[in-house]
């Protein structure tokens, strides 16, 4: 597969688009601040229960990526509610690129 049609990839901390890396191994991290903040995780389970590769959310992450949760789902069942109802072309394409703006904001961990 070319590197120019690879799906681009989410940072594994913050799950922003990340740059392509051109030759070598592909980046994990959209920039050095969040490379840093996935290894002071790293350094902070060491020597607990808890897996190295677990993503800790403090409670207000979490409900925010609760609440982003709830707008995509909203968001579909928008697009479902006007295929049902015949809705036009445009106003679907509408509804679709919008779902698209919110499931990408719901990837989004922190």
């Amino acid at each position: 597969m070319a590197a120019a049609s690879r799906r681009p990839e989410s940072c594994v901390w913050c799950g922003r688009e990340v740059a392509p890396a051109g030759i070598g191994r592909r980046r994990r991290y959209c920039r050095q601040s969040c490379r840093q903040r996935a290894y002071e995780q790293r350094n902070a389970v060491k020597g607990t229960s808890i897996p190295a590769d677990a993503l800790v959310l403090t409670s207000d992450e979490a409900s925010a990526l609760s609440d982003r949760l709830f707008e995509l789902r909203c968001a579909a069942e928008d697009v479902a509610t006007a295929v049902a109802e015949g809705a036009d072309a445009g106003e679907l394409a509408t509804l679709s690129d919008r779902l698209v703006v919110m499931a990408r904001g719901a990837e989004r961990f922190r």
